[in-house]
C-alpha cells in the first residue's frame, strides 16, 4: 500500500507546478512539492523496513518498489529541468543510468544471477545525494529564511556529486555483471 501511495503522489506532486501562478504563491508550491517528495522518500524507507521486519516481502513488491522510486525521481528531475533549476544533462545521466541498471538487473534475474548486481553501498550514497539535491532544488531558495543559505547552489553541487556517483555506481554494476558474462 505504501508503494501505491508513492505512485499516487506523483500526479499530485506534478500538478502543483501547473497551478495558475496567481492561484498560490510559488514558495508554497515549492515547499509543498518538497514535502510530498520527502513523504515519498519516507514511505519508501518505511515500506522496506516493514516488509523486512514483518516478513511480508513479495515478488510483486520487489518489482513495484523500485519502479515507484524511479518514477518519482524521473518526474522530479524532469520538472526541475523544466523549471530551469538544474541542468538537463544531470537528469539525462541519472535517468539513463536508472534505465540501464534496471534493464541489467532484469536480464541478470532472467539468468538467475540477480544477486551479482544487488544494491551496493555506492548506490546508497548516490541515492542519498540525489534525494537531498532534489529536495533542495524543489525548495529552490536563494536565501533560506534570510540566513543566506543558497539551496539552489547547494542542490546543484549535490546533484553534480550525485551524477558522479551515478556514473561510478553504473560502472561498478556493469563490472559486476561483466564477471558473470565471462
Amino acid at each position: 500500500m505504501l508503494t501505491w501511495l508513492r505512485i499516487a503522489l506523483i500526479p499530485i506532486f506534478t500538478i502543483l507546478f501547473y497551478l495558475p501562478k496567481n492561484f498560490i504563491h510559488w514558495e508554497v508550491i515549492n515547499w509543498s512539492a518538497a514535502i510530498i517528495f520527502m513523504v515519498a522518500g519516507i514511505t519508501d524507507w518505511l515500506d522496506g523496513y516493514l516488509a523486512r521486519h514483518l516478513k511480508q516481502t513479495s515478488d510483486f513488491g520487489a518489482f513495484l518498489d523500485p519502479v515507484a522510486d524511479k518514477l518519482m525521481v524521473a518526474v522530479a528531475l524532469i520538472l526541475l529541468v523544466k523549471l530551469d533549476r538544474t541542468y538537463a544533462w544531470f537528469a539525462m545521466i541519472i535517468i539513463g543510468r536508472e534505465i540501464t541498471i534496471s534493464a541489467l538487473r532484469e536480464w541478470m534475474a532472467q539468468m538467475g544471477k540477480r544477486n551479482s548486481v544487488a544494491v551496493a553501498s555506492i548506490g546508497k550514497f548516490k541515492t542519498a545525494a540525489q534525494m537531498s539535491a532534489i529536495m533542495m532544488l524543489l525548495i529552490d531558495s536563494r536565501d533560506l529564511l534570510g540566513w543566506g543559505i543558497n539551496l539552489h547552489l547547494m542542490g546543484n553541487v549535490l546533484m553534480f556529486i550525485a551524477v558522479f556517483l551515478t556514473v561510478w555506481s553504473m560502472v561498478y554494476y556493469l563490472k559486476m555483471a561483466w564477471k558473470e558474462f565471462q
